[in-house]
């Protein structure tokens, strides 16, 4: 019993990782869509590449959505409209003219001729009336068909052009008065007709609306039937036309089917061995190339977690409405990765998820190639999370990479642009603003799973923080110093790419050890004694080596992340303290330089390998009598070369070309800083 507790206890870690991985496969294959997996891939426009394939039962064909789109379509412009036509407003409008006649012509005309004039007004009215008067214009063109209605009886047809609309009238009146010659008195019949003349043709919305939808319910969505052993598709067919119809009827039908014909527990057991394979191949790359991760459960845990998340919000916009699947911001999980790991990490589980992904959706190939493509963007162009306008610009670029490979997948699919759905860049776009939550969704993950990001970072910078507080306090020379690398670091990262934020924090926390032994330390002597004439030289390198350490332990008492540590851990490599070195050379040939080297490590990285560079020319830099342009030019190279040559950059992954253009920052930087002009030939 004791022997299992100390190899359970020996094994803890693992186990954790074991159940973890159990429990998240069996999750994802819960949240799976309960539906089987059409066996054969095909696309439209290639040939079919299987055997030849004969109906496994009798289905039916489905029209595609463009199909029945387009014979709506037909319908509703063939469809009639429906107007009431009220056949006492003649009588009405006769009445008035009548009244109206007598007040405009009284005694100054004739008989004769006041009659003539009138009965022509009626002509003109029944002329009229016989076209109809509608109540307003409406969106219809002149060739629509016109059904009239009296009290709800069909009456007859006619067309929206034969009309006489209320801008019409005016004009229509017009022509009538000139075609019945009474131009004399144009102005007078003209008044009585145009103010007694109402509108007797209105629109029956009700009826119009309701026949079109009765119509609309009439179409099918199948159009036909294949019988089972019928020949769909020979091999090497081309897949087009009425294949594809009938081979998309038959996948849609085979998904639904299988699960419920299939034995469901083989179908299970089939999906747990692909999606273990998936994560057991996240848990080999962290490993063999991220054992530092691996071995933190915690960050094996986010990851996982994350992944689950993703699957889990992806399935549940599939359930609510497929339409929205492009809602979901894939995105967001390689740049929470980036944010807390590495670029190469987030790619790489970005992708798992992805090919996980791509058992719940329908088009798997487009959805997969369009979040992979996605998420490669996101890795190259998002640096520097914690600056906001960096992120906006990101989200942009990933938006449009969305856009243009789903137009591209379109037309390849459709072959034009003319049934394009416009509405889904839409969902594009809403997705790449929801992928801005990714900033507070950081700042949640840092609470719940104790990580530190960029983010954090900016936090550490803070001057008036509580340890460079203490630090600008107890040596504030050496807190002077940490500011001045802080900005050469933060300008030579920027000039080669590195993470800027990253640099800088480090170089504020790289020498908080000299707060242990401020006054051994020259930048924070000033009263002009030097402890160390008291000291052997031997002594007096252990002091100055020690820091490094004292840095360390401080940093780790203050929750400092480990990725300031290496910073303090590395600023000085495996460097030797030189002027004790040589000093103690003088009294002892056989002096070991290890006793006067730093522990080490090298810098292993560009921001630790920077701040190397910074921190070495910044110090050296103090001890130069009246600067020059020529001489902080001449010991900027002697310097960084110096650390070349003892191969402390070994281990950072920083090129030649890098360190060329870290050397023109610093020396165009301690230029500014002494006030150098440019030096001009005489």
């Amino acid at each position: 019993m004791k022997d299992f507790i100390n190899s359970f206890y020996k094994n803890h870690a693992l186990i954790y990782k074991v159940i973890l991985f159990i429990l998240t496969t069996f999750l994802i294959v819960y949240f799976f869509p309960k539906s089987g997996k059409f066996k054969y891939n095909f696309e439209k426009g290639k040939p079919w590449q299987s055997e030849n394939l004969y109906a496994p039962f009798d289905f039916a064909i489905k029209k595609t959505e463009e199909e029945i789109n387009i014979e709506k379509k037909q319908i509703a412009e063939n469809a009639s409209t429906y107007f009431d036509i009220d056949t006492e407003t003649i009588n009405r409008v006769k009445a008035a003219y009548d009244q109206s006649f007598n007040t405009a012509f009284q005694d100054t005309l004739k008989t004769s001729v006041k009659t003539s004039i009138f009965n022509k007004g009626i002509k003109i009215i029944d002329a009229v009336y016989e076209k109809g008067v509608l109540d307003k214009s409406y969106n219809y063109s002149d060739d629509e068909r016109i059904v009239l209605l009296n009290n709800q009886e069909q009456t007859g047809t006619t067309t929206y052009g034969s009309f006489v609309t209320q801008e019409k009238l005016r004009n229509y009146l017009e022509v009538e008065i000139d075609t019945y010659d009474l131009t004399e008195w144009k102005s007078e019949i003209l008044g009585v007709l145009f103010d007694i003349i109402e509108a007797n043709v209105t629109l029956n919305e009700s009826i119009t609306s309701n026949t079109l939808e009765e119509e609309l319910n009439k179409v099918s969505p199948y159009r036909g039937s294949i019988e089972r052993e019928t020949l769909i598709i020979s091999k090497g067919e081309v897949v087009e036309g009425d294949k594809y119809k009938i081979l998309r009827s038959l996948e849609s039908e085979y998904q639904s089917q299988i699960w419920s014909e299939a034995n469901y527990n083989w179908v299970l057991f089939a999906y747990t061995l692909l999606v273990a394979l998936a994560l057991l191949m996240l848990l080999l790359f962290l490993r063999k190339y991220r054992l530092e991760v691996f071995n933190n459960n915690t960050k094996v845990t986010f990851i996982f977690f994350n992944i689950l998340l993703m699957v889990f919000l992806t399935t549940l916009v599939m359930n609510y409405n497929s339409t929205y699947l492009y809602l979901v911001p894939i995105c967001i999980l390689p740049l929470i990765l980036k944010a807390f790991f590495d670029a190469r990490l987030g790619l790489f589980t970005h992708v798992i998820t992805v090919l996980l992904l791509g058992f719940i959706v329908s088009n798997s190939y487009e959805y997969m190639f369009l979040q992979i493509i996605a998420g490669i963007v996101t890795i190259l162009t998002v640096s520097e999370l914690y600056k906001r306008a960096n992120l906006f610009i990101s989200v942009g670029q990933i938006t449009l990479i969305y856009i243009v490979a789903y137009f591209a997948f379109f037309v390849i699919h459709e072959g034009s642009i003319e049934t394009l759905k416009w509405e889904t860049f839409i969902l594009f776009i809403l997705c790449g603003l929801a992928t801005l939550f990714v900033l507070p969704l950081i700042y949640v993950y840092e609470k719940l799973f104790g990580l530190v990001s960029d983010v954090s970072l900016l936090e550490l910078s803070d001057t008036n923080s509580k340890l460079l507080k203490e630090l600008s306090n107890k040596a504030p020379g050496t807190f002077h110093h940490s500011l001045n690398v802080a900005n050469l670091a933060e300008a030579a990262s920027n000039e080669i790419g590195a993470n800027a934020m990253l640099a800088r924090v480090g170089a504020l926390y790289h020498d908080i050890g000299k707060m242990k032994n401020p006054t051994y330390f020259t930048e924070n002597q000033s009263t002009g004694t030097n402890p160390h004439d008291e000291l052997s030289a031997k002594e007096s390198a252990s002091i100055i080596i020690n820091h490094v350490i004292n840095g360390i332990e401080m940093a780790k008492k203050n929750n400092l992340p480990d990725r300031i540590i290496d910073f303090i851990r590395t600023h000085h490599g495996t460097t030797v303290v030189y002027y004790f070195y040589k000093k103690e050379m003088e009294l002892d040939k056989m002096t070991n330089k290890a006793d006067f080297s730093y522990p080490g490590p090298k810098p292993f990285s560009k921001e630790t390998a920077i701040l190397m560079m910074c921190d070495s020319v910044e110090a050296a830099s103090k001890s130069l009598k009246e600067p020059t342009s020529s001489k902080i030019d001449s010991f900027v190279e002697t310097i960084i070369n110096k650390q070349i040559e003892e191969e402390q950059f070994l281990n950072a992954d920083i090129t030649f070309k890098e360190i060329r253009s870290i050397k023109k920052v610093l020396k165009h930087k301690l230029a500014n800083i002494y006030h150098l002009r440019i030096e001009y030939p005489e």
